[in-house]
């Protein structure tokens, strides 16, 4: 009897050290491994198409089914609220750069953004003022009420649960990354690197720049500065090297007939022969100031380089900050970039009649108050302007602008 009861508590010992070493799911390293980066990326994409796109911006509508999916793995895997987490990114944009924006470095610093965004997100999560404000028309109803708004932690903790059961010890470790992932890529790296570092293919009001022209790690959010420049569009890459894994979802689900997509930026074609600047030619610039103005950047770009080389000698600082201080709309400039800008003007009589010909078409979106027949005389008379002035680019670049239909 003593000898069946001490083989029984070994078989219980060694089956505990199986379950707490390997779980109920006895996978290898390399299984433990991909599932983790497969669970993160749907989590990813949950927040990208999901959160971001189908219920901040509106941009796609999805199937209450895929919808509701993605609100429990978000609700599992975050405990985020969805109210409360368009609330913040829609007061984002609405102030973005400015001292009521959640998050931004320009307002807070680099270091602040990139290592504190999930505290800052939950500071703005708790103001029920700016929840109030931005956050209507987001789930309402019963299971979101009594569940996921109500028991926001029980989430993360069911996953826990999970992990540990499916893999043992290491689950916790698995778990650690999957309660990281949207702190550090989204909250942090997005929020924090995408208004600092990268490069950008419009000139917009905020800082937003592209992190990466691949965005799959944190499912094409790193495609910011498109974002940015077009907030109401459910695709972010815009170049032809540009991948949006997010946008591979969502093409996806509608092929699926599980998401309906809000019509894209269309973009200006020019119509050989046109030559007249009319209606047509207005209503296509003012709907893509975005892209009429990089157009613009990418046929000055030569006469740019040209007339500043001369600083490199002389003046490096003022020549590496030449580009992007002619590449930005004056209105977006602060005190010491204008300063700057034209202590640079002033070497070049070209750059100067350059700049103040893209002052003048930039000013266009800005007159709020003007008739369309007032702004339809005005894009003329810019572009007859432009094709008398002695710079060639400046010229064919007008010509292009009179072809748009």
């Amino acid at each position: 009897m003593a000898v069946t009861r001490t083989r029984r508590a070994g078989h219980y010992k060694e089956c505990l050290m199986e379950f707490l070493t390997s779980g109920l799911a006895h996978a290898s390293a390399w299984g433990i491994v991909l599932y983790t980066l497969a669970a993160t990326h749907l989590t990813i994409i949950g927040v990208t198409v999901y959160l971001h796109r189908s219920q901040a911006h509106r941009s796609v509508t999805l199937h209450a089914a895929v919808a509701h999916v993605l609100r429990f793995w978000l609700w599992l895997t975050t405990g985020m609220v969805t109210r409360e987490w368009v609330a913040v990114h829609r007061a984002h944009h609405a102030h973005c750069e400015q001292p009521k924006d959640p998050h931004s470095p320009v307002v807070l610093g680099i270091r602040k953004v990139l290592w504190q965004g999930a505290e800052l997100y939950r500071v703005s999560a708790a103001d029920r003022e700016l929840v109030r404000r931005y956050g209507a028309g987001t789930p309402d109803d019963w299971i979101e009420r009594h569940l996921y708004s109500r028991f926001t932690w029980q989430g993360v903790g069911v996953l826990l649960v999970l992990d540990l059961l499916l893999f043992g010890v290491i689950g916790a470790t698995v778990w650690a990354v999957q309660m990281m992932w949207i702190p550090v890529l989204a909250a942090g790296v997005i929020n924090g690197a995408g208004h600092y570092w990268g490069y950008r293919n419009f000139d917009c009001p905020e800082a937003a720049t592209n992190l990466l022209p691949l965005g799959l790690l944190i499912g094409g959010e790193e495609l910011h500065n498109n974002h940015h420049a077009y907030a109401s569009s459910a695709k972010m890459s815009v170049r032809w090297y540009e991948f949006d894994a997010g946008w591979m979802y969502i093409t996806l689900l509608r092929w699926l007939g599980l998401a309906v997509v809000r019509p894209l930026p269309v973009r200006p074609r020019a119509q050989p022969g046109k030559q007249e600047v009319d209606m047509h030619t207005l209503a296509v610039v003012l709907a893509n100031r975005a892209r009429v103005m990089a157009e613009l950047s990418g046929a000055l770009r030569r006469v740019w380089r040209q007339e500043t080389a001369a600083l490199r000698r002389f003046d490096p600082a003022l020549w590496r900050a030449a580009r992007p201080l002619l590449r930005r709309d004056p209105g977006y400039l602060d005190g010491e970039q204008q300063h700057r800008l034209q202590a640079l003007l002033a070497h070049s009589d070209v750059l100067r009649h350059v700049h103040e010909l893209r002052s003048e078409l930039a000013t266009l979106w800005r007159r709020s108050h003007a008739s369309p027949e007032q702004l339809l005389a005005s894009l003329a008379a810019w572009c007859a302007k432009a094709e008398a002035s002695a710079c060639e680019p400046l010229r064919r670049y007008a010509g292009r602008l009179r072809s748009y239909a």
